[in-house]
């Protein structure tokens, strides 16, 4: 099983970006899809999430600016970012749940996959 994360970069504040996150090796479609995040010196947090049903989930420090899809025929998920702040700053990563139908996590679960992270750079 891959997961490979793209399309982070340097960007100004108020600018956008959209991450993929592009699976293989076992189909996702009854799993929950998520994106973390890590800054410097910081913990791995909670950044979005959409269930196998599409119900979505988000931090409160991206909701109305984030908004995370999926599209399983493409086996991909997307995080699309506006009105980026140097606060979003981080290394994005994309998880999957490894058990089906299991509800959403906001916290790092046992049996996820996890993807290589790629940069989110926001500059005031």
């Amino acid at each position: 099983v891959q997961l490979q994360a793209s399309g982070g970069g340097l960007v100004q504040a108020g600018g956008s970006l959209r991450l993929s996150c592009a699976t293989s090796g076992r189909a996702f479609g009854a799993s929950s899809m998520y994106w973390f995040r890590q800054a410097p010196g910081k913990e791995r947090e909670f950044v979005a999430a959409i269930n196998w049903s599409l119900n979505t989930y988000y931090a409160d420090s991206v909701k109305g600016r984030f908004t995370i899809s999926r599209d399983n025929a493409k086996n991909t998920v997307y995080l699309q970012m506006n009105s980026l702040k140097p606060e979003d700053t981080a290394v994005y990563f994309c998880a999957a749940d490894q058990v089906n139908f299991r509800q959403v996590s906001t916290s790092p679960a046992k049996n996820m996959y996890w993807g290589q992270g790629t940069q989110v750079t926001v500059s005031s």
